[in-house]
């Protein structure tokens, strides 16, 4: 499928798969290689990304892994202010993403401190993540789908339901409450680590393709996640081969966007996908 989403004026092509790199200022990410924290720390990863062939930026400041401290708005709003002047001194023209699920943050990263996407893992606040209280998700579900309707940017939705069938009922009725609001570019994430045993993962990982029947950018984000190295052991430092199959399956099964942490792999497996659709070496 061929899909374009506007960024900021700006159409980003996706008939070609982006890569969307990972930028954690966070101390306890699950994989301890992504987090950056110092200002040198990130504008060197900010430029490691663009070199090594991605297109996004992907800036987040709370951890979303099991067990991890729930970050306070000031404290989260504060290491993304810092970490958006920095990456917009260093790649001007980037696309960039910021990770949160907080309206209110959103708002300001798009309007005030330079984010183009939102990349949201809470479905909006409906279902979601561990770390946040369920009556703050029920709270604040309604204020970000207004808020992208509203400012008319890219915006990442996650699952968090753990079948095939139940997350694209909750997608066809959460688009639509998106596009009721005014949102205009919607990508869907299947959530995969989120809310999904290792069966369930793997499951909708094979039919993962069905969900191109909604004609909708599917973004996959599997990088060194557990369903890695739970099922051929390890730990997330040891789960770069993993991710580059499952990566390369993605593609093969339709996906737009790869984020990851490793972007040099990622950006290959795109271009080996590429050239074997075009016939070309």
């Amino acid at each position: 499928m061929e899909y374009t989403i506007n960024i900021k004026g700006r159409l980003m092509d996706l008939s070609t798969p982006q890569v969307m790199g990972i930028l954690n200022v966070t101390p306890d990410s699950f994989y301890s290689g992504s987090r950056k924290q110092t200002e040198m720390e990130i504008a060197q990863r900010a430029n490691q990304i663009i070199e090594e062939g991605g297109s996004i930026i992907d800036v987040g400041a709370f951890s979303t892994r099991p067990g991890a401290d729930e970050v306070s708005e000031e404290e989260e709003g504060r290491r993304l202010k810092f970490a958006l002047d920095i990456v917009r001194r260093e790649q001007p023209d980037a696309a960039v993403s910021v990770d949160t699920y907080r309206p209110t943050l959103a708002r300001k990263c798009i309007e005030e401190w330079g984010a183009d996407i939102i990349n949201d893992v809470s479905e909006g606040g409906i279902t979601g993540i561990a770390n946040v209280p369920l009556e703050k998700r029920q709270e604040e579900y309604p204020e970000m789908f207004r808020v992208v309707g509203e400012l008319k940017v890219p915006y990442i939705l996650m699952s968090v339901q753990p079948t095939l069938e139940t997350m694209m009922k909750g997608f066809a009725r959460e688009v639509q409450q998106l596009r009721d609001l005014g949102a205009k570019d919607i990508i869907l994430d299947p959530g995969f680590g989120f809310g999904k045993n290792l069966i369930q993962n793997y499951q909708i990982y094979n039919e993962m393709e069905k969900l191109n029947v909604m004609e909708l950018p599917v973004l996959v984000g599997i990088s060194r996640k557990s369903m890695i190295y739970k099922l051929l052991g390890g730990d997330a430092t040891t789960s770069l081969n993993g991710t580059s199959v499952l990566d390369t399956i993605a593609l093969m099964k339709g996906a737009s966007i790869l984020r990851v942490h490793d972007v040099k792999e990622a950006a290959e497996a795109v271009k080996i996908i590429e050239a074997m659709k075009e016939g070309r070496t």
